[in-house]
């Protein structure tokens, strides 16, 4: 029985080259010898990720999706220079490998890292593992403790500090999100007409504090101890960090947040056991938020309603290479019912709102 991530054989038309890869990964990585064999790992809704054995090394390969990409996104050589620079200070990155724009290796820029293996939670615990009331609390904490310690990173001494724009980052995300979300519409999909006006006039005047932040910081983006899986040893899915307002990075967390006494229909875009008994509420994280940052957070709100829907983004982003034919991932068919559901969720944050 298992309970770690398990790759499995590419998806169709995301096949991999292995003597292209393999030639490549003997000349540029180290004590590499042996058979090569590629997997993909199944999960995730961005970029690509490939288990690469070689012998009995394991590696992992990261490249962007195949199709229609927003055009900031997918930055490989941005995700690995990220990972470069913050390894040595915050250990729970995976250690990056090599980067190649060498298009002819796989058709696209691609970089190498060394697998961190543990478990990955998905939508519901996998068998064999079970978590009482107190250590889903405590997992929680652990996982909300380990964003405040990424938040205090000195970005500046490990020479990321160029690495984003915090001034104005609030506006130019609210601003660039819209701005995907019209060019990545579909027929069948919603409007957000009054989420986007609500935004819009509720942007805070001023950032709090710049700080590193994951923008995808989420229990199925760590990897906890198999012997203990209230420890995370891992985080992934560095792709769209940046030096930015910690309360986006927060708001964009807790958008992916369901909740046990949520509205049924929250079951279709929830993605981890969030709704465990024990499980903090958003409201417990962001009161141990507050408590750990000193920060005020009096808005936050617009932070939540934000992140709900720079998901929906995501997710219409997704559903538009699927709905013209641009991927066969038959997962994505359903996204476009989760767009509708967050647009929901997002509505009923702005309707209870006390920001004027």
């Amino acid at each position: 029985m298992t309970i770690s991530d398990e790759a499995v054989a590419p998806r169709r038309g995301e096949f991999l080259d292995s003597q292209k890869i393999g030639d490549f990964l003997k000349q540029n990585v180290k004590d590499l010898d042996g058979d090569i064999s590629i997997k993909q790992f199944p999960s995730g809704y961005s970029n690509l990720t490939y288990l690469i054995c070689v012998g009995e090394r394991e590696l992992v390969l990261r490249r962007p999706p195949f199709g229609r990409k927003a055009k900031t996104a997918h930055d490989m050589h941005r995700e690995y220079r990220m990972l470069t620079a913050l390894r040595p200070v915050f250990p729970y990155c995976p250690e990056p490998l090599v980067y190649s724009e060498d298009e002819s290796v796989i058709g696209s820029p691609f970089f190498v890292m060394e697998r961190i293996k543990g478990i990955i939670l998905r939508k519901d615990l996998p068998p064999g593992l079970t978590l009482d009331d107190q250590q889903m609390k405590k997992l929680c904490e652990n996982l909300l403790d380990l964003q405040f310690r990424l938040h205090s990173v000195d970005y500046c001494k490990i020479g990321l500090e160029n690495i984003g724009k915090p001034e104005g980052y609030t506006q130019r995300q609210v601003m660039s999100w819209i701005e995907r979300y019209e060019g990545a519409r579909t027929p069948d999909t919603p409007d957000f007409h009054g989420v986007i006006d609500w935004l819009k006039k509720r942007i805070p005047k001023s950032d709090s504090s710049p700080a590193l932040i994951h923008n995808d910081f989420k229990l199925d983006n760590i990897v906890l101890n198999e012997e203990n899986p209230l420890e995370i040893i891992g985080v992934l899915d560095w792709e769209m960090a940046t030096i930015g307002d910690p309360l986006m990075d927060l708001g964009n967390s807790l958008a992916y947040w369901v909740e046990a006494d949520d509205p049924p229909e929250m079951e279709l875009v929830r993605l981890m056991p969030t709704n465990m008994p024990g499980a903090l509420t958003r409201v417990q994280m962001l009161d141990r938020y507050r408590a750990l940052s000193g920060r005020p957070i009096d808005n936050f709100d617009f932070y939540l309603c934000f992140g709900l829907f720079r998901l929906a983004v995501i997710a219409q982003q997704i559903y538009y290479r699927y709905y013209h034919g641009q991927t066969r991932d038959a997962r994505f068919k359903e996204l476009v019912r989760g767009v509708a559901v967050l647009e929901n969720a997002a509505v009923r944050v702005l309707s209870k709102s006390a920001i004027t």
